[in-house]
């Protein structure tokens, strides 16, 4: 398992590059950098220790975005080029390759894994954001091979469409750690 370093920095930080990379995605929905603030985030344990995988819940204004992260100490080769968001520097663990967590094998299976068994992330909060939590839900059997990521997601009843496997549904707090707690979709999964 990932060990979680308490206290450590990462330079530069989420807020110096998520923002920039965020407004170049086809799926934003602004204009310019976004001034995102962060709702709440959740991590999955990479069973080989090797690489951190997280998601964010980034707000601007009333939009909800979904930003999954792996972090990584080399470059990888089974992660395309395109989706590196940043290096940065780890006060512990040196020079970190940071990618989008849609276009990487290990972010992919652990996904598949969480709707696979019905499990669930352990709830996981910041200063001033209420605990997110990601869990799946198994609608039908057979084999579990694509995850279709929700990048804007948004409270409320699931829809999923037509020949959904599975479910990674997900609990955030829009309104930081006193408010309300919401439930919407964060992922479909198909065969």
């Amino acid at each position: 398992m990932a060990k979680i370093h308490a206290g450590a920095t990462l330079t530069p930080g989420f807020r110096d590059f998520v923002p920039r990379w965020v407004a170049r995605q086809p799926w934003y929905r602004g204009a310019g950098v976004p001034a995102l603030t962060p709702v709440g985030f959740f991590r999955f344990e990479d069973p080989a220790g090797q690489v951190g995988v997280e998601t964010h819940l980034l707000a601007d204004g009333p939009t909800l975005y979904q930003v999954p992260m792996t972090y990584r100490g080399a470059p990888a080769a089974d992660v395309p080029a395109d989706a590196l968001i940043a290096t940065a520097e780890h006060s512990v663990l040196g020079t970190r390759w940071i990618h989008d967590g849609e276009a990487d094998p290990v972010w992919r299976d652990l996904v598949l894994d969480l709707v696979r068994t019905g499990g669930a992330s352990a709830p996981a909060g910041g200063p001033g954001t209420g605990a997110a939590r990601a869990r799946g839900e198994r609608l039908a059997p057979g084999p579990l091979n694509h995850v279709h990521l929700v990048r804007v997601p948004t409270p409320g009843p699931v829809e999923h469409p037509p020949g959904t496997t599975g479910l990674v549904l997900g609990t955030w707090h829009p309104g930081g750690p006193g408010g309300e707690a919401v439930d919407g979709c964060l992922a479909a999964v198909s065969r």
